[in-house]
């Protein structure tokens, strides 16, 4: 046996430094979704928008009318930061809030015109870079990557969606 600190094993399994960060998956996603964002800022910017402001509006845009709570989950956005997303797009006219008819407790976001103009201004520039980043990736590699990825969203996701 190795004692060495960079490849003994945990007793759960290899350390970090045996794996590698170019085989360790999350460093790798972590890596992908910098530059995929970094890939909008300019985008975004010219628009008023940040990434919390552009995911809000790319969630509303496919699944419409969330609680601020399902929102913030779905847009991978602390629910605090989302709050203040919201209610700098709500003042640009972009989203609107309301009181849920089923749960006076509860608020209800919802795109606007002007929002879903807004993001379908910012979404050939995502488009892009989606398209750029699977350049050379055969369709059925893609379909296995995404399947993968829903499956690793099923272990570790805390909600229902």
């Amino acid at each position: 046996m190795n004692d060495s600190p960079a490849i003994a094993e945990t007793q759960d399994g290899p350390r970090l430094g045996e794996i590698g960060l170019q085989q360790f998956a999350p460093y790798l996603m972590n890596r992908i979704m910098g530059r995929y964002n970094a890939s909008l800022r300019d985008d975004l910017a010219a628009l008023g928008l940040t990434i919390p402001k552009m995911r809000a509006l790319a969630v509303l845009s496919v699944v419409d009318g969330l609680a601020i709570g399902q929102l913030a989950v779905y847009a991978v956005v602390e629910q605090s930061t989302m709050s203040r997303a919201l209610d700098a797009l709500e003042a640009d006219g972009l989203v609107r809030r309301s009181t849920d008819p089923a749960d006076s407790r509860s608020t209800r976001v919802s795109i606007t015109d002007s929002g879903r103009a807004a993001f379908e201004t910012l979404w050939p520039t995502m488009r892009n870079s989606y398209s750029r980043m699977f350049a050379g990736v055969a369709p059925d590699e893609h379909a296995a990557f995404v399947a993968t990825l829903q499956k690793i969203l099923a272990n570790v996701r805390m909600h229902e969606f």
